[in-house]
């Protein structure tokens, strides 16, 4: 960040705070973050932020600053293990994009320690029982909240509004993707009855968990949630997709399905089975939006070219899991 916006950065900050004596005293870019920018603050006083703002392109089905930062205030309310919320700002011109600020919280997040360790969130079955615990809070949050009326109206049927979505983000591919509209027609065929939506985190697999040796510190990265059907959350930190080769530990490389479910409380493990499916599929969606941000010039990134190349991968894996569920 330039020493322009750094200046109106701390003009507004001294606003928000009403501290006229507040100094930026060090700011860095930290790791990760592929469709959002987190900075972390170090600011007078002992404080320690993260300020998080857009990266130059951002995923159409991403939320804005705004409503991550409502996201988050009610996620805290409920007594989810989130950075605390502090300030929003919408005002583009003070940094260049939306940004709000939150605490910083101790801890790591990155994937390939995390499923390496057996002592990061207290030991591998203690940490899965904590993520069904953080879940279930999660899930405590239920439509209608006026707060949370960018998310719309919650669908009556969970199950097959995510495969009329997924259907509607296949057609707008530029080639076609034949495994991923093969997966979703078993979607289709196999949907479980609605339950009642509540609010689904959207993306919570190991990355997006932050841990210290003592537990689960933060729950983070909330753009994509929405209301939807619970298991769908167990589904995505199930999908071994995000257990970065430590496939034994089912609960996202982390520790043990059972423990997950244990935390949790009463799951239905068919419908967490097919969301699993599920994730597979919109992953595989997502993997394909993000090379597109590179090959399409938008934003010229290794990582995001890179993630493009995770798809034949998924796509072996949705072949595979419709294999198994079918013989079942």
């Amino acid at each position: 960040m330039d020493e322009a916006r750094r200046a109106r950065l701390t003009d507004w900050l001294r606003a928000a705070t009403g501290d006229a004596t507040l100094a930026i005293e060090g700011m860095a870019l930290l790791s990760g973050g592929a469709i959002q920018q987190n900075w972390a603050l170090d600011v007078s006083g002992g404080r320690a932020w993260v300020l998080r703002t857009d990266n130059a392109a951002t995923l159409a089905v991403s939320h804005g600053r705004a409503q991550e930062f409502s996201l988050l205030r009610a996620a805290h309310e409920a007594g989810v293990t989130v950075p605390e919320p502090l300030f929003l700002c919408e005002d583009a011109t003070v940094t260049g994009a939306p940004f709000f600020v939150m605490r910083r919280v101790a801890g790591t997040a990155a994937a390939h320690r995390v499923v390496r360790s057996e002592t990061l969130g207290g030991g591998r079955d203690a940490c899965a029982r904590a993520l069904g615990r953080e879940l279930a809070r999660i899930h405590s949050i239920r439509p209608p909240r006026a707060d949370l009326g960018f998310l719309g109206e919650a669908p009556s049927d969970p199950c097959r509004a995510f495969v009329a979505d997924q259907r509607a983000a296949l057609d707008r591919q530029r080639h076609p993707r034949p495994v991923l509209e093969w997966g979703l027609r078993h979607l289709e065929r196999t949907a479980p009855p609605p339950i009642a939506p509540v609010l689904v985190h959207n993306d919570f697999r190991t990355g997006n968990i932050m841990l210290d040796e003592g537990g689960v510190t933060a729950v983070l990265d909330w753009e994509f949630s929405l209301w939807s059907d619970p298991h769908a959350d167990l589904g995505w930190l199930c999908a071994k997709c995000w257990r970065f080769g430590n496939d034994a530990q089912e609960a996202g490389g982390i520790g043990p399905r059972a423990a997950l479910y244990q935390g949790y409380g009463q799951v239905d493990d068919a419908r967490v089975r097919w969301w699993e499916l599920a994730a597979h599929i919109r992953w595989a969606s997502i993997a394909v939006d993000q090379a597109e941000r590179h090959i399409s010039g938008v934003e010229r990134s290794l990582e995001l070219a890179l993630t493009g190349h995770m798809v034949p991968g998924l796509e072996w894996e949705i072949l595979r899991m419709v294999e198994a569920r079918d013989a079942a």
